[in-house]
């Protein structure tokens, strides 16, 4: 049986391995994912992250800071109630020290990436 919730189970595995002093973390793999992964790399919440094909799964190694940056993760769009905001409408995390990931139709941004396309989308989480 698959996960209903896989973007949900990676915040959950990010933010337990924050809270156990871990440096990595290894999960398996989706586009969803590694785009999340992305995000929070280019935001500078993450190190680093690296993608693994092997069968019958692939896998990716995110490799989390010696410091730790996240303070918290909220999951907000979950598949029984899906949360949408438009372009005017972007969530702004504790008054701008956060960011809100989004999936848009240009692929997975962060709130600030989305205002400077004046794209909207699906909100799938909040860090700060």
């Amino acid at each position: 049986m698959g996960m209903t919730d896989p973007i949900g189970d990676m915040l959950t595995r990010i933010r337990n391995a924050i809270n156990a002093k871990q440096s990595e973390i290894i999960m398996p793999s989706s586009i969803m994912k590694l785009g999340v992964a992305d995000v929070l790399k280019r935001e500078g919440y993450i190190k680093d992250y690296n993608f693994e094909a092997s069968k019958p799964k692939n896998f990716i190694h995110i490799y989390l800071k010696d410091v730790p940056v996240i303070q918290e993760i909220k999951r907000v769009s979950k598949p029984g109630c899906r949360m949408y905001s438009s372009a005017e409408k972007l969530p702004r995390v504790r008054d701008g020290l956060g960011i809100a990931i989004l999936s848009t139709s240009r692929g997975i941004l962060s709130s600030r990436e989305a205002k400077n396309l004046k794209i909207g989308g699906e909100v799938l989480a909040y860090i700060w």
